[in-house]
């Protein structure tokens, strides 16, 4: 996999059948890696080591539903009180970051609330924080660190 511009960190991987998997520590298990999952392990060591979120408020590819229609977001993290601190798109490095992707993140966020998100493809990162009161996003030039 091509390097990509976060940290960078150590993973376990495992060859199967010609099959590599890297280990989700978050959802303890191995998972075939793809391009956008190269994504998204970085960017989980990025929330836990370099912006000390702990593993027990991140949450990995579940579904939610919007407008009667299944999506799966890529990862969550959540506040110690349940509310969503932080929702974070991750796209294959081939994938151009553009408007469609933050309409897809900002649809999530409909449903969700979150205060701050993330969009990445590996190598560019876009961080906002959520004007609910004027009902748009803020670019900033991180995410604050994690702070219990």
């Amino acid at each position: 996999m091509q390097a990509l511009n976060f940290p960078q960190y150590s993973f376990r991987f495992k060859n199967k059948e010609n099959n590599v998997s890297i280990f989700d520590g978050i959802r303890k298990k191995f998972v075939v890696l793809q391009p956008e999952e190269w994504v998204r392990q970085h960017c989980v060591q990025y929330l836990i080591e370099g912006k000390n979120f702990p593993k027990s408020l991140i949450n990995i590819e579940k579904e939610l539903t919007i407008n009667n229609l299944k999506k799966r977001y890529d990862i969550v993290v959540f506040n110690s009180d349940g509310s969503i601190h932080l929702i974070v798109e991750c796209k294959a490095p081939s994938v151009t970051i553009d408007q469609s992707t933050f309409d897809q993140i900002a649809r999530y966020n409909i449903k969700l609330n979150a205060t701050y998100l993330m969009v990445t493809n590996g190598m560019n990162h876009y961080f906002c924080q959520m004007d609910f009161e004027n009902e748009r996003y803020q670019f900033l030039k991180n995410i604050p660190d994690y702070t219990p």
